[in-house]
């Protein structure tokens, strides 16, 4: 194992340690915060890319409704193949709030490009650079966007304590615009 990836598996585990030992109950609270940020975030109606959250991750539902009720259309990502992830489009707002839902649109859904895409994570640091879980599916669909010309806003929604001091960078690792944790949008250069 090369040490760049013992660091950042060494990270990954230290944040989702913090993560887990959260009560559900607080988790989600923290998570209904995020719907306060929702029109600064977005004061205009666009497309928007979330996720459907797994294990302990902050849950972007709450926010997703109220992007829905603002008129955003909403989209989910979905993994076509090995490696490769594509985004299709939310119809149904009460699919949101229905917790039998698949974490992934039918198969047959509309294929779109998000506009802004939030992005789970599993760690960040204070530049705005981040640690997913390991398969690089955002990093490799983000640098698929950007040769086609297309340049969506990456915006990570996080709980403060998955902040770490400092994420070693690869190349091929996608900077974050801005994180929304419960505490606020904060913005990266």
């Amino acid at each position: 194992m090369s040490p760049l990836k013992y660091q950042k598996d060494e990270l990954r585990r230290k944040a989702l340690a913090q993560r887990d030992a959260m009560s559900e109950e607080k988790r989600l609270a923290l998570s209904r915060a995020l719907v306060a940020y929702a029109s600064m975030l977005f004061p205009t109606k666009e497309t928007i890319a979330a996720f459907w959250p797994i294990r302990s991750e902050i849950d972007p539902r709450p926010l997703m409704v109220a992007l829905y009720v603002r008129g955003n259309k909403l989209a989910l990502p979905c993994v076509v193949k090995k490696g490769t992830m594509i985004f299709r489009l939310l119809m149904d707002k009460e699919k949101l709030l229905n917790p039998s839902f698949r974490r992934e649109p039918r198969s047959d859904g509309v294929v779109i490009d998000p506009t802004t895409i939030l992005l789970p994570l599993v760690a960040f640091d204070g530049e705005g650079n981040r640690i997913g879980y390991g398969g690089g599916y955002y990093d490799r669909t983000i640098a698929r966007m950007h040769e086609r010309g297309l340049s969506p806003r990456l915006i990570a929604l996080a709980f403060n304590c998955q902040q770490v001091h400092n994420i070693p960078v690869e190349p091929h690792d996608v900077p974050l615009e801005a994180i929304l944790t419960e505490s606020g949008l904060r913005t990266f250069p």
